[in-house]
């Protein structure tokens, strides 16, 4: 099942795959909800599975300010997207199964909402309130600098070649599937503002108040920043595992998907 979900001004594509206990997928930055594809099939065996474009990215909507008067944005959450798309699919309480900023949004959403959640998958995540490094800072304004010189299709080069993917683009499907999906993205976030609403204190701060069984996975590979964030979470969230996958960099559900699938089927299974 495929369909669009509309809250407001937004339309969200989603997919829903199999029976059982839903596991929702959340992608990672100018990605789109087609990075899951070698864990439809796995997972839906025994679950339900749920995948989407989260808003700005792939085929759901951008998130074009709606104004209050003069000048005015009215903001929105990534979060609350997110609880009204599993009431719709009537997918409440989830499993949520993130890579990267996927994994953010999935810690995001099991501090503002732990009712909603069954457990946590965080694969090579990012996390509110770390203070990324000074290499990545200026890779990322690197970009950022392309992309507000109107120059999209340069920026899009500079992610796609970032260091991040470097592992991935080893393997020509994985490099395939990468490529499309950044050609796809339309760079929005780059340009402009983003009125999500970032949650104060940030998840760096509240690790301890995650009440879900959660599993950290992290690529041998993967970049610094990635391994300090999966040592933080490790160290700090109250019922967590934590597994390295050898040889695989950030993009780890593509890069040893049997692996990841094995691991993520193991912890739903027990979690559920």
């Amino acid at each position: 099942m495929e369909g669009f979900f509309s809250r407001g001004s937004a339309r969200l594509y989603y997919q829903s795959h199999g029976q059982g206990v839903p596991v929702v997928f959340l992608h990672g930055f100018g990605l789109d909800c087609r990075m899951w594809e070698p864990q439809l099939e796995p997972l839906a065996r025994a679950f339900r599975v749920i995948r989407y474009d989260l808003r700005g990215y792939g085929r759901s909507s951008l998130p074009v300010a709606r104004f209050r008067g003069e000048g005015r944005v009215e903001p929105y959450a990534q979060t609350d997207d997110l609880l009204e798309l599993l009431r719709h699919l009537d997918a409440v309480p989830a499993h949520l199964v993130g890579l990267s900023m996927g994994g953010q949004f999935a810690l995001r959403f099991a501090l503002t909402y732990p009712q909603a959640v069954r457990s946590l998958a965080l694969a090579d995540s990012a996390l509110d309130g770390y203070r990324w490094s000074a290499e990545w800072q200026e890779r990322w304004k690197g970009i950022l600098d392309a992309a507000r010189a109107g120059d999209l299709a340069g920026a899009r080069q500079r992610w796609l070649h970032h260091p991040l993917f470097a592992p991935a683009l080893e393997h020509p499907a994985v490099a395939a599937s990468l490529t499309a999906q950044i050609d796809r993205y339309s760079g929005w976030h780059w340009v402009k503002r983003d009125p999500d609403q970032v949650p104060n204190p940030p998840a760096l701060e509240r690790l301890e108040q995650v009440v879900h069984p959660a599993l950290v996975v992290v690529g041998e590979r993967d970049l610094a920043d990635f391994q300090a964030i999966a040592d933080i979470l490790a160290g700090r969230l109250p019922k967590v595992r934590r597994v390295v996958i050898a040889g695989a960099g950030h993009m780890v559900n593509l890069e040893a998907p049997d692996r990841f699938n094995r691991e993520v089927l193991e912890f739903l299974s027990r979690a559920s």
